[in-house]
């Protein structure tokens, strides 16, 4: 008999009773009919000596011997149908015959996957009839023990999201820490929605507030918890993945709200467990390889690397240690900063988000963060390349710690190996001025001979002065007006001076540029054409963002 309090369906029993793997070949779409019992049916017995009750579920034997069956599984099949099995679960493979003709007459068929034994299947299955609440005990330590084993066995994250898809029949999303998709599994009926909900996924406000909290986590009292998605219908049972009491990633099964279920809750559970040892193993890995690679790069530094054993080691790292690269060195600022290891974290996230070619590297005595950058070999895209990683750096360091600051240093662009540490050195002079500077904008090497020229200067009133008399005429205008007289010039500098790519730097008609071009020299009382004027117009827009940045 059921239980009175829960009405066991075919979909519960192949959950919660059935064998782990056993599959659905047939009626795939019946699987919410009520399962009154469960009986066996033994091919060698005649099909009339044999009773059957409305509701019940037909487990079929496999035959001792193929010459000793005297009934047709067809016709099992069609002796069920009359009596209202529930459904048929096979010992053997179906014929394809055999699942065509179940889906005609809507009965639901499932194979028993190899090496069961049916007595033992009937047990569990009148177990989970009469007993749910301890059925479900015993499917909780099934479902961690072969998810732990999938692990164990070194089969990776992709075939632990597939046992779970197959144990759910639901989709299956694994994030990291930064809410990065590792893995996942869509369902074909949620695949008109999928991106909207990836969207939703990837959103650190859209956890549950108990699970926003890493460091804390683990101190939650349920660890799974039921939340709508934003597709009408749809809803998410969410694990955090927990490895030495800090979250490291979050499990989701995403499925029909009314059909979310204890096996699900079973699964989401033991899944953020298994998915806890598989990401541990990882990290591992990759504290190893980080480790290696560490060595490898301060060998490099010194000059004890050969060109054959830098390529060598790139294949390991899956870099190309051939191409040109540039040394970004980032340091924090100020008393109240977050960790080096934030900081790397940080950085190792917008590298992966931009997919940019980059070794990144903590030097904990150096107290600095080096990256190396794999770029165009054109030296103009390059430089700029490199600058328009650091600068995203900075953006991200001002989303994540709004308190806190970092200096960073671009180096010159190194053809090969023996010019790293050569990139490296020119970086970390870039980021000692950029910390005399306390500012956060990216500074180039390249680009600081005037800066030091200027920083040598005792005198700040006479650089305040200079600047005045040369600028202060069109930044009084542009305060007046709320024109961009300033911000033209500088656009007209970045762009040597070519009118075209001024006038495409600024989103301008090149007509507009050149009325505001004489207006620059009326309201100036200046001719930009002459070379003297340029310098002094050059100089006193590098010594006004000089200023502005100390």
């Amino acid at each position: 008999m059921a239980d009175s309090t829960h009405t066991t369906t075919v979909e519960d029993v192949r959950k919660l009773g059935l064998p782990l793997g056993t599959k659905v070949v047939a009626g795939d779409g019946l699987l919410n009919r009520p399962v009154a019992w469960a009986t066996v049916f033994y091919p060698e017995t005649p099909i009339g000596s044999k009773t059957l009750q409305k509701g019940e579920i037909v487990l079929v034997s496999a035959p001792e011997m193929e010459s000793q069956s005297t009934v047709s599984e067809t016709e099992i099949l069609r002796w069920a149908a009359d009596l209202q099995a529930a459904a048929i679960v096979l010992s053997d493979n179906a014929a394809p015959a055999l699942i065509a003709e179940a889906n005609a007459i809507g009965m639901p068929i499932m194979v028993l996957p190899p090496g069961s034994r049916i007595r033992m299947v009937e047990k569990a299955v009148i177990s989970l009839l009469v007993d749910r609440k301890g059925q479900i005990e015993r499917r909780a330590t099934q479902i961690y023990r072969q998810l732990t084993q999938i692990s164990s066995r070194n089969e990776g994250m992709t075939e632990l999201v597939s046992a779970m898809a197959r144990l759910t029949n639901k989709a299956i999303v694994v994030q990291d820490k930064r809410l990065r998709i590792i893995e996942s599994t869509v369902q074909p009926q949620f695949i008109g929605n999928w991106d909207d909900i990836e969207q939703f996924l990837k959103n650190v406000y859209n956890l549950p507030v108990e699970m926003q909290d890493r460091q804390r986590v683990a101190e939650i009292d349920n660890p799974v918890l039921l939340q709508s998605v934003p597709t009408p219908g749809l809803a998410r049972l969410v694990s955090p993945i927990i490895t030495k009491n800090i979250g490291r990633g979050y499990l989701s099964i995403v499925g029909r709200d009314t059909e979310l279920d204890d096996i699900d809750l079973l699964v989401a559970e033991h899944g953020a467990a298994a998915c806890a040892l598989e990401m541990a193993k990882a990290k591992a890995i990759s504290d190893t390889e980080k480790r290696l690679r560490g060595t490898f790069l301060d060998r490099l530094l010194i000059g004890d690397v050969s060109l054959q054993e830098a390529i060598r080691q790139g294949e390991r790292f899956e870099h190309d240690m051939t191409q040109t690269h540039l040394a970004i060195v980032l340091a924090w600022q100020g008393d109240k900063k977050p960790s080096n290891r934030r900081l790397e974290t940080l950085v190792n996230g917008v590298v992966a988000s931009q997919r940019a070619s980059a070794l990144v590297w903590q030097r904990e005595r150096e107290n600095e963060l080096l990256v190396f950058h794999a770029t165009s070999s054109d030296s103009k895209e390059t430089v700029e390349g490199s600058i328009k990683l650091a600068k995203a750096f900075t953006q991200e360091v001002q989303r994540q710690y709004p308190g806190a600051r970092v200096a960073v240093g671009v180096g010159q662009a190194a053809r090969d190996i023996t010019a790293w540490r050569n990139s490296h050195r020119d970086a970390v002079q870039a980021l000692e001025l950029a910390s005399r500077l306390h500012t956060d904008t990216p500074l180039y090497i390249g680009d600081l001979g005037v800066y030091q020229l200027i920083l040598s200067l005792s005198d700040r009133d006479k650089l305040l002065s200079f600047c005045q008399k040369t600028l202060g005429a069109l930044e009084e205008y542009d305060h007046r007006q709320n024109a961009d007289l300033i911000k033209t010039l500088e656009a007209f500098f970045a762009c040597h001076g070519n009118l075209s790519q001024t006038a495409d730097m600024l989103i301008v008609h090149r007509n507009t540029l050149l009325y505001r071009m004489n207006r620059i020299n009326d309201i100036a009382q200046i001719e930009l054409d002459r070379p003297e004027i340029r310098l002094a117009l050059h100089l006193a827009l590098t010594i006004r963002r000089l200023l502005t940045m100390n």
